[in-house]
């Protein structure tokens, strides 16, 4: 029997309208597929990859009553006038790539990195692209993967 899977989903809170369009698509996704989760809150994807690490050592440390067996992370970033978009952009994507290959993380990517609102609505919403949907089910693949190879327990 497979035990389900147990996600942590990091929002970004920096816009939180998108986020919660975000959030809806991820939590269908996730339950649909049986899994638990746990919902936490940062200001922005920035502190995105800083979470996923201090809930991950949390799990190791055996400080939390379950270890998360994979992350999702969700999030808007909207470029603006200076250069302040591409080292977020950058240095986020950056942190969870670190953790993914450096810690055999799965996470699920959902952070979105548009150039204005229009493009970010139409990513987010459940109707449309549905970017939460797609990084919880990214998640999950990547957990499955992890339990083929028996790095994670069925």
């Amino acid at each position: 029997m497979t035990t389900s899977p147990h996600i942590l989903v990091v929002e970004a809170r920096f816009y939180a309208d998108i986020a919660d369009e975000l959030a809806r698509g991820a939590l269908a996704t996730l339950e649909e597929a049986g899994a638990t989760y746990e919902r936490r809150a940062v200001p922005g994807a920035f502190e995105i990859p800083a979470a996923i690490a201090i809930a991950h050592e949390a799990g190791e440390q055996e400080a939390i009553d379950r270890p998360f067996d994979g992350f999702v992370a969700l999030g808007c970033v909207i470029r603006g006038e200076t250069s302040h978009y591409d080292y977020v952009c950058g240095e986020s994507a950056r942190g969870l790539q670190d953790l993914a290959v450096g810690l055999h993380l799965p996470i699920g990517y959902g952070i979105l990195t548009v150039e204005n609102d229009d493009q970010a609505w139409a990513r987010a919403k459940v109707d449309r692209k549905n970017k939460g949907r797609d990084a919880a089910q990214a998640c999950l693949d990547m957990i499955a993967l992890k339990r083929h190879f028996r790095l994670l327990p069925e």
